[in-house]
């Protein structure tokens, strides 16, 4: 029967194992951490519970396809519920906003609390559906790298629709022209951090990211985000995969520009086809040192990182939800010092995601789990340590003022991860969270494909390759590359 290979057991990396078993391959797959997920995995400090990574679940039906390709009713192995509010938003001039899933809500959430015209709201809403809906087959759900690809009716229509996509200008400029009020056009800019880019860079397509949450919902996993790992982990298992943790892949064997294999610990596995869900820098850098690089795309700009507090709170806030965002006071110069400065800004926006709201169990009763997440710059030796620090007192001082609290007095438990320490934990390049970044308007082009030109059943799926980062990418990523493998 023939072999496939496996490099890194991140969510991109279990999907395309369980399809590539489904397809008919003996597969196996080598992790070097000893646990499975990637950044999407778990952790406890003392009574509480975190996810370490990804906090927003997105597009659900991507986990669920994978059962129902298994024959299993996704249900009986994966829960999740859909939340009635997709996020609560805080300004220092004392303005809150609710993010409704419900979209006529919203729109009247918005027109109430921000005085934007329904119609406005709604036109804007419009035409980023509109976006998704005409891109969606080219970016998405095939190789941008095949030929074939062009040639569809779908990406004709999209192509001919061109001018309408807004690639030309910036996403903050596409949002200060068609809703002006500064707190909305704050609240759309901040979806260019759902991969790692600069509203003031990235382009006005980018205003389509946001329809995947308004049109399509956010959710919760019953058991937290890392069931979505634990859940693939144990399909993939069923579906015989098999899984070698706490080892690190030493080189990809090539042999008459071929991938037939990989090496571990000195020893050789064989493999027809070998697949890296490792980022694509160092699967060049580190496996395949001797080969040809892809120069241009390996020195693409790395996308934005995060700097990320784990606090177990002793106290609740009732005030708040799952997903909370308290917003800075001058967004400009936050990304400024993120994508230019390469540092910390002192009045950063602040992400508090809460799972204990909705999964009981990660917190003791009146106590809650606290993901504080702030975006920072992809590591280039910085001191980290000492930023951290400086960062620790701007939030407390930023959150205590909004909420009115002693958040310090407050942390029963605390660990603090960096760009450098998500680095070392996931093998991203820089501590980058989702690979290049996509400031440049031909950025999604200038992704490494799916599969490699030089050398034959070498493959790639994962955040840093099309179609991007984020779980829904990922998992859309591990269809392209099992469309891609020929049925043995």
């Amino acid at each position: 029967m023939a072999k496939a290979i496996l490099i890194g057991a991140g969510v991109g990396g279990l999907a395309t194992a369980i399809r590539l078993a489904k397809k008919g391959y003996t597969v196996e797959v080598f992790e070097a951490n000893d646990y499975i997920g990637g950044k999407l995995s778990t952790f406890t400090l003392g009574d509480y519970r975190f996810d370490a990574g990804p906090s927003l679940f997105t597009m659900p039906q991507f986990v669920d396809a994978l059962f129902e390709l298994c024959e299993e009713t996704p249900a009986d192995h994966f829960l999740y519920k859909r939340k009635d509010i997709a996020c609560t938003y805080f300004w220092e001039d004392g303005k809150t906003l609710t993010a409704y899933g419900d979209t006529n809500r919203f729109v009247q959430e918005v027109e109430e609390k921000l005085a934007v015209p329904a119609k406005t709201l709604t036109r804007y809403l419009g035409k980023a559906k509109n976006k998704f809906d005409r891109t969606r087959p080219l970016f998405l759900e095939r190789s941008l790298h095949k030929w074939q690809t062009y040639l569809r009716k779908e990406t004709l229509v999209g192509i001919a629709n061109y001018f309408s996509f807004e690639i030309d200008t910036s996403l903050n400029s596409v949002n200060q022209t068609q809703l002006k009020e500064p707190h909305l056009v704050q609240f759309y800019n901040r979806f260019a951090t759902y991969n790692g880019s600069n509203p003031y860079q990235t382009p006005g397509m980018m205003t389509l990211v946001q329809h995947l949450e308004q049109h399509y919902g956010t959710y919760i996993p019953t058991k937290g985000m890392g069931d979505i790992s634990q859940s693939l982990y144990e399909l993939a298992k069923r579906q015989g995969v098999m899984f070698h943790l706490s080892s690190s892949v030493d080189k990809i064997i090539v042999e008459n520009k071929k991938a037939v294999g990989v090496q571990v610990n000195k020893i050789e596995h064989r493999a027809d086809v070998v697949i890296s869900n490792m980022d694509v820098v160092p699967t060049y850098q580190k496996l395949l040192p001797n080969q040809k690089q892809p120069k241009k795309i390996l020195a693409q700009e790395r996308s934005s990182s995060a700097v990320i507090f784990y606090w177990g709170m002793g106290a609740s806030f009732p005030q708040l939800d799952l997903h909370n965002i308290f917003f800075s006071e001058d967004y400009k110069a936050e990304f400024h010092a993120i994508f230019k400065s390469k540092t910390l800004f002192g009045d950063p926006t602040v992400y508090v995601n809460i799972t204990s709201k909705d999964v009981p169990a990660d917190a003791p009763e009146g106590k809650e789990n606290w993901f504080v997440m702030i975006n920072a710059p992809h590591d280039k030796g910085q001191e980290w340590e000492q930023l951290a620090q400086e960062l620790r007192q701007w939030v407390i001082a930023k959150l205590n003022r909004i909420l009115d609290a002693d958040i310090a007095s407050l942390i029963e438990e605390e660990w603090i991860m960096t760009p450098d320490i998500i680095e070392a934990r996931t093998q991203s390049h820089l501590g980058a969270l989702y690979g290049a970044s996509s400031n440049d308007k031909m950025a999604a082009f200038l992704r490494h494909p799916n599969f490699s030109r030089e050398l034959a059943n070498l493959y790639f799926c994962g955040g840093s390759v099309h179609p991007g980062g984020g779980i829904p990418l990922c998992l859309l990523s591990a269809k392209i590359v099992a469309d891609l493998i020929p049925t043995p």
